[in-house]
C-alpha cells in the first residue's frame, strides 16, 4: 500500500503536527510495510531559506514544493503533480491542501482521509470569520473525504456537527524512546516549557507564575526552550524582565532532541498555559520524561490529567492558585514528588505510536475498494477490537 501524507510543515520545522506525521510515517514504514511518503512545503514558516526538493527523514521519503500566500493558508496547487501511485492520500490539518484536494477530487480520483490536528481555532484571531469558513467551506470539503479523524476528544466535539458518520477519533501518540525517564531523578524547583513560541501558548504567563513561586524565598527557576514563531526570544525576555524573573529564566533556542533531553534532566515540572491545543503532544512527551504537568484548564489537558491522575490543571489566569498548588505539591517531600514522576512515566505508555499507526492502517483498509492495495497481515489483530471505526 502506498500512502502519501500531505502536511504544510515538516522536518526541519519542529512542532506537534510535524512530530505526529513523522512518527506515523516512520512506524507505518518500519513495522507495517506501508510505503508512507510525505509531501510538504519547501520553506519553514518564518525562515526565507528554501529547503531541498527531496529528502529522507528517519527513513521517510520527503518531497517539498513551492507555495505562495499567507502562512495561515499557503497556496500550493502543484500538489496534484505529486499524487502518482497513491492508494491513500492522507491530509493532515484543515488548510489549503484539505480544501483544494477536496475540490479537485474529480480530477485526481484518489481516496482521501484527513486528520484534524486541532482544526484552525488555535487562536481567537478572526474567530467569527473562521467559524463561518468552518460551517461553509470546511463542511463542503469534508464530503470528499472517506474519513475525518479527530486527533483528540476536543477535536471530535468540534467536528461532530459537520462530519457526521465520517468522523472517528484516533488520539495521537508519542515516540516512547525519545524522552523516556529524562527528568531529574531527584525533585527540583525547576520547570520547563518547550515548543514553538506562539502567542496562543501564553508562554508570557509563566513569568508572573514564576514570580509568585519565588515570592516566599524559594529558588524556583524556569527553562524556556523552543523556536520563535509569532513571538520572539526578545518578546519573551522582555516579559520575563517585566515580571522581575529574568535572572531565574533561561532561554534555549532551537534545541535538538538530545539537548531537550539534557534540559529535562534539570527539571521536575512541565508548564503549559495554552489557550488551545488539538491534542497536547508536548504534555504527553513531558509525562514520558517524568515531568509533572502544570496545565491550563482546556479539554485535552483536563482529559490528560483525569486519565493519568498526574498533574495540576487550573484556569490559565489563576496564577495564584497554580503557584499554591505547585508549592504545596513540592513541599510534600521527595518521596511524594518521586512517586508522581514514576506514575507520569508509567501512564505515558498508553500513548504509543505503534498502536496509533495500526489503527490508521486498519482505517486505510476499510476505505479502499476490495483488492485495490495490499494491507499488512498484522492488522487482523485490530479487527477483534470492534467499534474503533464508525
Amino acid at each position: 500500500m502506498k500512502t502519501i501524507h500531505i502536511v504544510r510543515q515538516f522536518s526541519p520545522s519542529v512542532g506537534g503536527l510535524e512530530d505526529s506525521v513523522l512518527n506515523l510515517c516512520r512506524v507505518q514504514r518500519d513495522n507495517l510495510g506501508i510505503d508512507a511518503r510525505v509531501v510538504t512545503l519547501n520553506r519553514v514558516f518564518g525562515d526565507p531559506a528554501v529547503l531541498p526538493p527531496t529528502d529522507v527523514v528517519q527513513g521517510v521519503p520527503v518531497r517539498r514544493i513551492g507555495w505562495s500566500g499567507s502562512t495561515r493558508y499557503p497556496i500550493a496547487p502543484q500538489i496534484l503533480s505529486h499524487l502518482d501511485g497513491a492508494d491513500i492520500v492522507h491530509v493532515h490539518a484543515i488548510d489549503f491542501f484539505f480544501d483544494y484536494l477536496a475540490a479537485t477530487r474529480w480530477l485526481h480520483g484518489r481516496t482521501l482521509v484527513a486528520s484534524t490536528h486541532g482544526g484552525f481555532f488555535h487562536t481567537k484571531a478572526l474567530r467569527q470569520v473562521k467559524a463561518l469558513w468552518f460551517q461553509t467551506l470546511t463542511r463542503a470539503s469534508l464530503h470528499a473525504y472517506k474519513r475525518i479523524v479527530a486527533c483528540s476528544v476536543s477535536d471530535a466535539q468540534m467536528f461532530a456537527p459537520i462530519a457526521g458518520k465520517r468522523l472517528l477519533t484516533i488520539e495521537n501518540g508519542i515516540d516512547q524512546r525519545k524522552f523516556r525517564a529524562a527528568s531529574s531523578a531527584a525533585p527540583t524547583r525547576t520547570m520547563i516549557s518547550f515548543g514553538r513560541f506562539a502567542r496562543h501558548k501564553q508562554i508570557d504567563l509563566l513569568f508572573p507564575l514564576l514570580a509568585r513561586l519565588r515570592a516566599q524565598g524559594e529558588d524556583w527557576r524556569l527553562i524556556v526552550a523552543g523556536r520563535p514563531a509569532d513571538q520572539t526570544e526578545a518578546d519573551l525576555a522582555e516579559a520575563a524582565r517585566a515580571s522581575g524573573v529574568a535572572e531565574a529564566t533561561r532561554f534555549v533556542i532551537a534545541p535538538s532532541d538530545d539537548m531537550l533531553r539534557s534540559l529535562f534532566g534539570e527539571a521536575s515540572y512541565y508548564c503549559c498555559l495554552s489557550q488551545h491545543e488539538g491534542f497536547g503532544l508536548a504534555a504527553v512527551e513531558a509525562l514520558s520524561a517524568g515531568l509533572i504537568p502544570v496545565l491550563s484548564d482546556i479539554v485535552p489537558f483536563r482529559r490528560l490529567v483525569e486519565q493519568t491522575q498526574v498533574g495540576i490543571v487550573r484556569q490559565a489566569q489563576d496564577l495564584d492558585g497554580l503557584a499554591r498548588d505547585m508549592r504545596d505539591l513540592h513541599r510534600q517531600g521527595e518521596a511524594h514528588v518521586s512517586a508522581a514522576r514514576a506514575r507520569a512515566i508509567a501512564e505515558s505508555s498508553r500513548y504509543d505510536w505503534d498502536d496509533v499507526a495500526r489503527r490508521y492502517a486498519e482505517l486505510y483498509r476499510s476505505v479502499l475498494p476490495d483488492g485495490s492495495a495490499a494491507v499488512p497481515q498484522p492488522l487482523a489483530m485490530d479487527a477483534a477490537r470492534g467499534g474503533t471505526l464508525t
